[in-house]
């Protein structure tokens, strides 16, 4: 039977077990396509990065003897669009049996559901073989529930998984390092020179500037420098076992102007287009600890396998467990514009100014720069999250809806109220002082409260606890500062206020 198998171009796994064995039978199909590089503006390095990782995909696939079809963006076959260019495929080439890997995105299920439901032929879905969870096994978990703690569902994964155990307890005594890692980077360790890829992508960038792809960002390199197949990411991530790893939990939350990555792996890009598998990144890294112990402590290790086994696992748990629903929440009822400095840089906030420009260069910003700098602000300004959801999903390399949006709407902008964080995410420059050295090179004094010179993260922040009184107020983990804002003066509060408004209403002044 002539079958027709789609691959997404997010799931790059050429260890899925439908490539263990050549059927003449069956044709592969791999599209560039408008729908997905328009529903949102995208960076430039991401459009990039999937078209060479997908293309990279296809010649592998064929060296191994499969059928494929392959439409590039300016293709003259291509329709830009899923159901027409399966159609295509299946008129021209007879095909009497449709397959396809379950999305992890919501829309691209539906559309496939649909496209199932309109083509006259018969169809399957398969796994794509990559998480370590089903798409259910969350919400199955917290069955009954209140409170969807990811450190409860972390737990139950290393049991399950057998990751850092001795028999039922946690190897070390302790869970969770979190507390280990928190540290402020001041130089040293020195971080040695980063792992670069040249990969040839000028074919690829004259096709984007061919097809009129609107994207956003800087692409300035004649290569790039992410891994886009199993070699070269298996090369990054032992790099990150030998070079990183021994400081990465350490350091994991600390930011510094000089330095984009610190001990980051580099690898949420390969991860998540499945190009490598989050099994074999823990088992590598279990194996380097395991040997190196000596120079890699149980605190580096559990504070990189928690951002894998946990926090990645966790999020996508939720999105399924929540969606569709989960995309429109605003509990807060934010409804601010994100200011035109976020797609420029331009912004005498240093913090800012130096996460974003990061982002707009290099696509990337870790965890803390995503949370702390970007997300916070844009929190504190009660900015709305649909524009907030289309920043972060358009301009980072790793950003695919199922892991940004439950880290965006949930972890960072608190538009779930509460579902993923037990508390809204936001600081004064109190903490970006304490996490990096941002504020040594800024104009403003983050010391200042008050005042023309006075750090804007720190009125906005008590603005945002004052305006959101009602809803917050109640929330055990905000008490504190509730407090500390009940003994502000009458004159204190008023001009907190008004420089809150004025900073939302006119960012680009500051």
């Amino acid at each position: 039977m002539k079958t027709l198998r789609l691959i997404l171009g997010d799931q790059l796994n050429q260890n899925h077990s439908w490539y263990s064995t050549v059927d003449e039978e069956v044709l592969y199909c791999i599209f560039e396509m408008r729908q997905e590089t328009d529903y949102v503006q995208h960076h430039i390095q991401k459009v990039i990065g999937f078209f060479a990782a997908m293309r990279a995909f296809s010649v592998h696939l064929q060296h191994q003897g499969h059928s494929v079809e392959y439409f590039t963006i300016n293709d003259a076959k291509n329709q830009q669009d899923l159901e027409q260019n399966i159609r295509l495929l299946v008129e021209q080439h007879d095909i009497e049996h449709f397959e396809y890997q379950a999305p992890d995105e919501f829309r691209l299920d539906e559309q496939l559901k649909s496209i199932c439901g309109n083509i006259s032929i018969s169809s399957a879905s398969y796994d794509t073989e990559h998480f370590l969870t089903t798409r259910d096994e969350l919400a199955h978990f917290f069955e009954g529930k209140k409170q969807l703690l990811m450190e409860r569902f972390y737990r139950h994964m290393r049991k399950k998984h057998h990751i850092l155990m001795e028999g039922e307890q946690p190897e070390g005594g302790t869970w969770n390092y979190d507390h280990n890692n928190r540290k402020k980077w001041k130089g040293q360790p020195e971080i040695p020179p980063y792992k670069v890829f040249k990969n040839d992508v000028q074919e690829i960038r004259e096709d984007i500037a061919n097809s009129g792809i609107k994207t956003i960002g800087n692409f300035k390199e004649s290569h790039f420098e992410y891994p886009i197949n199993l070699v070269q990411a298996q090369q990054q991530l032992s790099y990150f076992c030998d070079a990183l790893l021994p400081y990465f939990g350490d350091y994991q939350d600390a930011l510094h102007t000089d330095e984009v990555y610190l001990f980051h792996s580099r690898l949420s890009f390969a991860m998540n287009l499945k190009i490598i598998s989050p099994k074999e990144i823990i088992l590598t890294v279990l194996e380097a600890y395991r040997k190196n112990m000596d120079r890699i402590s149980i605190e580096q290790t559990e504070g990189f396998i928690r951002q894998v086994i946990g926090w990645r696992e966790y999020m996508r748990g939720m999105y399924w467990k929540e969606m569709p629903a989960y995309k429109s929440l605003n509990v807060l009822e934010n409804h601010g514009h994100i200011p035109d400095f976020f797609w420029t840089g331009e912004t005498k906030m240093n913090c800012l100014k130096k996460t974003i420009k990061n982002s707009l260069d290099h696509a990337y910003a870790h965890h803390i720069q995503r949370l702390m700098i970007t997300g916070n602000y844009l929190l504190l300004t009660q900015t709305h999250p649909d524009a907030v959801d289309d920043w972060y999903l358009g301009i980072y390399i790793d950003a695919i809806e199922w892991v940004q949006l439950p880290n965006t709407r949930g972890m960072s902008q608190y538009a779930d109220g509460g579902k993923i964080a037990t508390k809204p995410y936001v600081s004064s420059g109190s903490y970006i002082n304490k996490m990096s050295n941002y504020c040594g090179s800024c104009q403003y004094n983050v010391k200042d409260r008050l005042g023309e010179n006075a750090c804007p993260f720190n009125s906005l922040y008590w603005n945002f606890l004052d305006d959101n009184k009602p809803k917050l107020f109640n929330n055990q983990r905000m008490r504190m500062m509730y407090s500390v804002l009940n003994k502000f003066s009458s004159e204190e509060h008023y001009e907190m206020k008004l420089r809150a408004a004025e900073i939302s209403s006119h960012p680009e002044r500051f």
